[in-house]
């Protein structure tokens, strides 16, 4: 019997998944554990493995469609079996597997009906696409009968048995593809001839003005993925909390002194690879120990507060922002939250990060420091209630006790915090001590 094989459910942030590329074409044979395609979550990409096994029969979904996570992929049985897909109208609208009725056609064939809500270009779903392309028909013409006013198979199909009849050239041509024909030709009876056929961009021809190169080239681009992600979370976080920043700069002799001397340490030691950043993080897990109501969530009626620290590092990944977490990094040492963090750093770049990976921050540390960037405004990481903006290092004049002015390197701070989980005052001590802890480096390491 045909069995449904389904997108996986991503931990509990992922709600849909997009298909980078399947591994395998209908027909084929697979076993269970298969790689059967790659997707990609909002965090990461995966490789999906088949839960079943024997021939593909149908794919259900094309690749760089979105597929709602528990929702059937593709469909495997034995060979012979028919597998059908339901009218797209009919299909659910929420996420969820969709019943496989079996019945016996023949010794050789048993059909199988799948209910499936396809996830294509909006306006038009993939099938309808496909069927208009056969049919040559534009499918902006076509009057929508879909979920949301979509385009699907059905109102093709109405609209080719609404169009006038073909001539035998007029049919061939468009069997050949790249034309479309008007919904009445001009043959008689409203017949359509091969010379009512036209291309489906048909350009304006209209005068060139003296704008006419207004606004120019340009390319529009989906918002999806990471960056769909992204932008809602950031929505929200402004939206839903009253956000406060402060900045300060902590003097950077001793962290570029350490630096300098764990780059210079024997290789054996593992140690040349600590970079400032990874000096920042551990000075953070070690301050946040002493100042729980920083390492809290802020959850409208309530406050958590964690006796660990778990630190979330934001990361520029090719595919946009994301914020792995370094778990208890207030029991990590230095160099342990450094291979961690480059670790989980590698994971983004890659695509490979696993939702676990991405969740469970209590702080955030975004770091700017390297493109130039002195003091900004992060934005919280909701529902923490605090971020930490690291810039980069630069020369401040310092007076001493005699009068006296010195350039010292310092190293700009800029702190978000949510002012309905925690007071200004409270997150000015924060800052003040991470700024000392820093300045004093050397002496944190030994706690």
């Amino acid at each position: 019997m045909a069995t449904e094989v389904v997108m996986p459910k991503q931990g509990n942030s992922v709600e849909s998944c997009i298909i980078l590329e399947w591994k395998v074409k209908e027909g084929d044979q697979v076993a269970i554990g298969d790689v059967v395609c790659e997707a990609e979550t909002d965090k990461s990409t995966i490789e999906v493995e088949s839960s079943a096994e024997g021939t593909v029969l149908k794919l259900l979904y094309q690749a760089g469609e979105e597929v709602p996570v528990m929702q059937p992929m593709m469909i495997v049985g034995q060979k012979g079996e028919q597998v059908s897909v339901a009218p797209e109208a009919e299909a659910p609208e929420v996420s969820g597997s969709a019943p496989v009725s079996a019945g016996k056609a023949s010794s050789q064939e048993v059909p199988v009906t799948v209910s499936v809500a396809s996830a294509g270009a909006q306006g038009v779903s993939p099938r309808a696409r496909a069927a208009s392309l056969a049919m040559g028909i534009d499918p902006a013409s076509i009057s929508a009968s879909g979920p949301k006013g979509r385009v699907i198979e059905r109102d093709v199909v109405a609209a080719a048995s609404a169009r006038a009849p073909l001539s035998p050239v007029a049919k061939e041509a468009l069997a050949q593809g790249g034309l479309q024909s008007p919904a009445q030709g001009s043959g008689i009876g409203g017949r359509i001839l091969s010379t009512d056929l036209t291309s489906p961009v048909v350009a304006a021809s209209a005068p060139l003005s003296s704008d006419a190169s207004f606004p120019g080239p340009m390319v529009e681009t989906p918002v999806k993925g990471v960056r769909k992600v992204t932008a809602k979370r950031m929505h929200e976080s402004i939206a839903t909390t009253a956000q406060f920043t402060m900045n300060a700069y902590a003097d950077a002799t001793a962290l570029q002194s350490l630096r300098q001397r764990l780059k210079s340490s024997p290789a054996e030691m593992g140690l040349q690879k600590v970079t400032i950043n990874d000096i920042i993080l551990f000075a953070v897990a070690k301050t946040l120990k002493d100042f729980g109501y920083m390492n809290s969530h802020f959850l409208g009626d309530r406050m958590v507060n964690f006796t660990h620290v778990h630190l979330g590092c934001a990361v520029d990944t090719p595919r946009g922002l994301l914020v792995p977490v370094v778990k208890f990094a207030d029991s990590r040492s230095l160099k342990q939250i450094s291979d961690e963090f480059k670790r989980l750093a590698s994971m983004c770049m890659e695509g490979k990060a696993q939702p676990d990976d991405l969740t469970g921050g209590t702080f955030t540390v975004t770091n700017l420091g390297a493109m130039g960037i002195d003091t900004f405004t992060p934005v919280l990481n909701v529902p923490e209630v605090a971020i930490l903006g690291v810039g980069g290092i630069s020369m401040r004049a310092i007076e001493d006790e005699e009068g006296d002015y010195a350039f010292i390197p310092h190293i700009a701070l800029s702190l978000t915090i949510d002012h309905q989980g925690v007071d200004g005052a409270p997150a000015a001590r924060f800052l003040k001590a991470l700024c000392e802890n820093i300045a004093a480096v050397d002496t944190l390491l030994a706690l």
